[in-house]
């Protein structure tokens, strides 16, 4: 049997983990959400397109449409928000910071906070370490070749860690699709 790089690289380890972990490993696994090897494989193979950049590898981007203002993605992000019943806590407008304290102009750099309260205090008090999460972010960056957004790839929370309890695990998967929806909805301008 063959094994391309990127099998063998996994095979190896897999099998490094199993040997330093022992038993404690097989116990962890099933304890995860069901498709959270197949979740790990995808953030994988982003992180090695990404050089071993993990911020590529856990984070979703979209290349905001021509003719898509800054304005109109603050105008949808909060416009979503409101749909989906998640409360519009703050932006963070960076780069008009940079320009008052340089007195220079500065590439957009704004960044838009949301959250559910409810779940974030149902996501804590199952994970503790989810606060270093909070509160939700989409980032709107300028570059050379126009607008993009970021946020934290959702999918991790909901589908790479320890099997939710319900009604915690409908809850994070409404915030997940909630900000996939801010995303592809800023990025094409759809109001």
């Amino acid at each position: 049997m063959r094994f391309g790089l990127k099998q063998a690289t996994w095979i190896g380890l897999l099998t490094a983990v199993f040997t330093l972990s022992g038993c404690s490993t097989i116990g962890t696994l099933s304890k995860l959400e069901d498709g959270a090897g197949a979740e790990a494989s995808r953030m994988w193979d982003r992180w090695i397109e990404g050089n071993g950049d993990i911020a590529v590898a856990t984070t979703w981007e979209r290349k905001v449409a021509k003719g898509v203002t800054a304005n109109d993605i603050e105008q949808i992000l909060k416009q979503v928000a409101t749909e989906r019943n998640m409360k519009d806590v703050g932006t963070l407008p960076l780069s008009k910071e940079l320009e008052a304290r340089t007195g220079q102009k500065q590439k957009l750099l704004t960044v838009y906070s949301f959250c559910t309260p409810t779940t974030a205090r149902r996501m804590v008090d199952f994970s503790p370490h989810m606060a270093a999460y909070l509160p939700c972010r989409i980032t709107v960056v300028e570059k050379e070749d126009g607008l993009w957004l970021y946020t934290l790839n959702m999918d991790m929370m909901v589908k790479m860690g320890r099997k939710l309890p319900s009604p915690l695990k409908e809850e994070a998967r409404a915030v997940r699709d909630t900000l996939w929806e801010m995303m592809e909805r800023a990025s094409k301008g759809e109001i």
